[in-house]
């Protein structure tokens, strides 16, 4: 597995770590469909959380949040719509979408990000 992928996968658990500790309740990760994928997806305060996660060892090539273009904050609203289609009980439910920026060196403690509402 490739130093990428593993980041990637340390930084989404990271992600759930923290939300739960927050008093989110996580209830899906790396959800799949033609459009894309959702790192994670959480239940807090009433509403259903999709939460784009950012992982970087380091800012040199830019804070992650600077990946979160326009493009992506409308994939992951129709990934949200479509998350709610595929699992609907019949009922509306209030959503969100979130982002979660980690920096995570090879040594030391990561730093955790935590914008909410993203669009």
């Amino acid at each position: 597995m490739g130093d990428r992928i593993e980041l990637g996968r340390r930084g989404e658990q990271l992600a759930a770590d923290y939300l739960t500790a927050r008093g989110y309740r996580v209830i899906g990760r790396n959800w799949r469909c033609r459009e894309g994928e959702i790192d994670v997806i959480a239940e807090h305060g009433g509403e259903t959380v999709f939460v784009e996660v950012k992982t970087r060892s380091s800012t040199d090539f830019g804070h992650p949040f600077e990946a979160i273009t326009l493009g992506k904050m409308a994939r992951m609203r129709r990934l949200a719509a479509a998350w709610c289609e595929a699992s609907s009980t019949g009922t509306r439910r209030r959503i969100r979408i979130d982002a979660i920026a980690i920096i995570a060196p090879r040594t030391g403690s990561p730093s955790i990000e935590h914008l909410q509402r993203l669009s």
